[in-house]
């Protein structure tokens, strides 16, 4: 480890995993869970940093294993096979010869040869040439793969869906060389914008990275927002699985270009100051024999569990065996491969829930009970996993982490349904570790108020319920939709708010339609409803490329059955450029509404206090560092003089309106006006204040200068 592992080890002796009750103390009963799922991480931590000298060196698989070349341009090629009886290299450069370069198999099961240089300084294996590991099985069959720490793959649809293993090894001069670090931006506060490489312009075709970094970048800093969660980036075979079918864990998707490129992408979006996060499936992986991971060696359960453990029913993919330590050593170098290499800030780990229980959350509701959580439905394995990958410090002695102590700026948050309890508190106090979890059950009420609610008939207790029910002291991120509501099957928000309509009456030269004006007052509400979750209680905010400016229709990608159509595979950013279309507003308002945040920054600020929930008059009102959020939900009642209690006196003004023109509101607030406050306590705040609160329209007030 980096720093005093001698005081670490004695400090870690007194630890339990049981400090966690001081922050929630409904976990005692819970308290021999909570031991032993420490028990079990302290175990295999002991044995890594006992044979492996420590987490760091054992997370860098990726310097040791694979193609490894060496100062004199020769190559290393290393490979974990234990069921093969002969391996050997072959290739393009040796004529895919199996005799030419055989291997060497060690005690633990890892296949070993080298290449010497062709000549001083010259590599024998020809940068980007099709590589392959031939094994042969006790059965007498031989079978060819594709290395698993492979860092380039392509496809040549013309020829066959099945992707090709390729030696990535550009000169100095094509090398790409980062000019920033990674980003110095405190994990607090995150406005995430979550995109996909693909589908990332109007063109019927596939973005690439260099067109991300000139073109998409820039917009999304204009927006606001501080960090971006790449999605679909590790290698997967099937282009409409979103990304979530991996099959070459260590290479970065060659649809959209090179490694050097996604390098140069991530690279400036650290010189526009953002933080960059990587979707990382480390929950499963594509069943892919050919060009996958998957009975790499012949066997079932090398990487994954055997038998129906080692399969997942419904997404049709295989399990790994998180308890294995070469399966943990090749995880968590890939964690490290993607920080080291390409510079990613952190990580978004899919589908946590599935790898928490040994049901994956199939079948299963789950209504808080504590015994949910640490029963015999949980992973411990997976649970230990997690552990590793997240820990955190908790002084300055105890440097127990793999993410955190390297680079102290990670971040890594969860996708949680679960909601289990200390996912995101310290490994330390007997948490996972995660900074945060997301909050998934919010995007879900706004579907389905939308789906079997007319306006007048919405819960505000509701709403203010789902918006704050969550885990004290565990970060959250709150979106009011993500890519799942954007894909085939489902609607975004501004298609359920106005649907057909989005395709005629969307012009500014075309009439206003009571539904068209409905949906931009409701979707700027509601979305600056979720940014306000923050004020409610979470402490960061996600948005899907796109639906800032309210993107019509629905995610499609090229597939059999849509005749492999790009139609629905791209997001149309042209219609935000043009200024005669009403996204402008919805586009401008999500601009001003993550940078008013930066300025006051909110969401880094102490829980808010919710003073109002009017079920009447469906008006909601709270504060958050020394700001006064307002939000009027009633479909056609505007209130004049509307009395909202305050704690800090003085004189406010309105510095956000949704119904602003610019906005495309009605401008029907005031902005010129100050608001005094009155010495009298009100809805239990020491003071009042009236306000004009049109109908479908939020303010927040601030103290004037």
């Amino acid at each position: 480890m980096t720093s005093a592992p001698r005081n670490r080890q004695l400090i870690q002796l007194e630890l339990t995993g049981t400090d966690v009750i001081k922050v929630d103390p409904w976990l005692e009963p819970f308290s021999a869970g909570l031991k032993a799922r420490y028990a079990a991480y302290s175990k295999t931590l002991a044995q890594i940093e006992k044979y492996e000298g420590g987490l760091a060196h054992f997370a860098e698989g990726y310097k040791s294993m694979g193609f490894q070349v060496d100062a004199e341009q020769g190559v290393r090629y290393r490979e974990w096979a234990p069921n093969a009886v002969e391996a050997s290299l072959i290739g393009e450069f040796n004529g895919w010869s199996h005799a030419a370069n055989p291997m060497t198999k060690s005690e633990y099961g890892v296949w070993e040869c080298y290449v010497p240089p062709k000549s001083p300084g010259v590599c024998a294996i020809p940068h980007d040439s099709m590589v392959k590991v031939s094994m042969k099985l006790p059965s007498g069959v031989t079978i060819d793969r594709i290395p698993t720490w492979i860092r380039r793959v392509t496809q040549d649809l013309n020829i066959s869906p099945i992707y090709d293993g390729r030696f990535w090894n550009p000169g100095p001069e094509s090398l790409y060389t980062f000019k920033n670090g990674h980003s110095k931006r405190s994990v607090d506060g995150l406005k995430i914008y979550e995109a996909h490489v693909g589908i990332s312009s109007p063109n019927m075709r596939v973005t690439t990275y260099k067109e991300f970094e000139v073109d998409v970048l820039p917009r999304i800093q204009k927006l606001g927002y501080n960090c971006i969660q790449m999605m679909a980036i590790m290698e997967h075979a099937y282009y409409a699985s979103f990304g979530y079918q991996v099959t070459n864990f260590f290479a970065v998707s060659s649809r959209y270009g090179t490694p050097e490129e996604l390098k140069s992408l991530i690279d400036k979006a650290h010189e526009l100051g953002m933080t960059v996060l990587l979707d990382v499936v480390h929950s499963h992986a594509c069943k892919n024999v050919l060009d996958g991971i998957n009975m790499f060696d012949g066997t079932d359960h090398l990487y994954f569990h055997e038998g129906s453990r080692g399969r997942h029913e419904l997404w049709d993919s295989r399990l790994f065996n998180y308890g294995h330590h070469e399966v943990l050593r090749f995880l968590l170098s890939n964690l490290r491969f993607y920080m080291d290499v390409y510079m990613f800030d952190g990580f978004r780990f899919d589908g946590v829930t599935s790898m928490m229980y040994h049901h994956h959350g199939i079948g299963t509701g789950f209504s808080g009970g504590y015994h949910e959580y640490f029963g015999e439905s949980v992973d411990l394995e997976a649970m230990v996993y997690l552990m590793l990958a997240n820990l955190q410090i908790i002084d300055l002695l105890q440097a127990n982490s793999m993410l955190h102590d390297i680079y102290p700026n990670v971040v890594t948050i969860a996708e949680d349904v679960s909601g289990m309890p200390t996912l995101c508190r310290p490994v330390a106090e007997g948490g996972v570790g995660f900074d945060y979890r997301l909050s998934m059950a919010i995007p879900d009420m706004w579907i389905k108020m939308l789906k079997e609610q007319s306006d007048d008939e919405w819960d505000m207790g509701k709403i203010v319920h789902t918006l704050t029910n969550r885990r004290h002291l565990e970060r959250s991120v709150a979106y009011a939709e993500s890519h799942d509501q954007a894909l085939v099957g489902d609607k975004t928000l501004a298609f359920w708010l106005m649907d057909k309509e989005m395709y005629d009456f969307m012009s500014d030269l075309s009439p206003l339609t009571p539904i068209i004006d409905r949906g931009i007052a409701l979707h700027k509400m509601i979305r600056f409803a979720q940014l306000l979750v923050h004020t409610l209680g979470g402490e960061a905010y996600l948005n899907f490329e796109g639906n800032e400016f309210g993107h019509p229709e629905w995610m499609d990608f090229p597939r059999e059955g849509n005749g492999n159509s790009f139609a629905h595979a791209r997001r149309q950013f042209n219609l935000v450029d043009d200024h005669l279309l009403r996204y402008k507003y919805l586009h401008a308002f999500d601009a001003a509404m993550n940078n008013l945040e930066e300025k006051y920054r909110w969401l880094q600020a102490p829980q808010a206090y919710v003073s109002l929930k009017h079920e009447g008059d469906k008006v909601i009102a709270f504060e958050r560092d020394g700001l006064l959020f307002v939000f009027n939900f009633h479909p056609t009642n505007s209130f004049a003089d509307y009395r909202v209690g305050v704690d800090i006196p003085g004189k406010y003004k309105v510095i956000l309106a949704t119904d602003d023109k610019e906005f495309g509101g009605h401008g029907r607030v005031e902005h010129s006006v100050d608001f005094f406050t009155t010495p009298m306590e009100w809805n239990n705040r020491k003071n009042w204040l009236q306000v004009y609160i049109p109908s479908r329209t939020a303010l927040v007030l601030g103290p004037a200068q």
